[in-house]
């Protein structure tokens, strides 16, 4: 009967717990994150299996990619990831899942590139720099370059 009870104060005490750490965990806000790209599709395949690993881990992470340079390359028709994949499932898996995706517009004007080329998931920003510094100092971001 000993064991009986110990085993029942175990049970409810993991009970008890495990409702205050989802009630915590219901009044924590989403975290932020910035995931700045700028160096093409090798960073682009890993930074997809960094967001996924993320998500998986906080699906309530807020996430935003800011991109810049040759880091546009995988948001544009026809880009395939390192294994020859089309980036478009992924982007679209991602975009569903809330991840946002920014393009810097400068980029897009200094490669003479059209912004119909840009994956419809992504909006074009005037300048990624300028955006992955405003989402830092006014919007609380954290920085992650993968």
């Amino acid at each position: 009967m000993l064991k009986f009870i110990t085993a029942l104060k175990t049970l409810l005490l993991g009970a008890v717990l495990a409702t205050s750490l989802q009630a915590h965990a219901q009044t924590q806000p989403a975290i932020n994150v910035v995931y700045h790209m700028s160096e093409g599709i090798p960073q682009a395949s890993r930074a997809i299996g960094n967001i996924r690993n993320h998500l998986a881990a906080d699906p309530t992470a807020k996430i935003v990619v800011v991109t810049h340079g040759a880091g546009i390359d995988f948001l544009l028709d026809g880009a395939n990831n390192t294994a020859g994949q089309s980036f478009a499932g992924a982007i679209g898996d991602l975009a569903a899942k809330g991840v946002e995706f920014r393009v810097c517009n400068n980029t897009l004007v200094a490669r003479n590139i059209d912004p119909a080329k840009v994956a419809m998931e992504a909006k074009v920003v005037p300048s990624g720099v300028s955006e992955v510094a405003r989402l830092q100092a006014r919007e609380g971001y954290a920085y992650l370059r993968p």
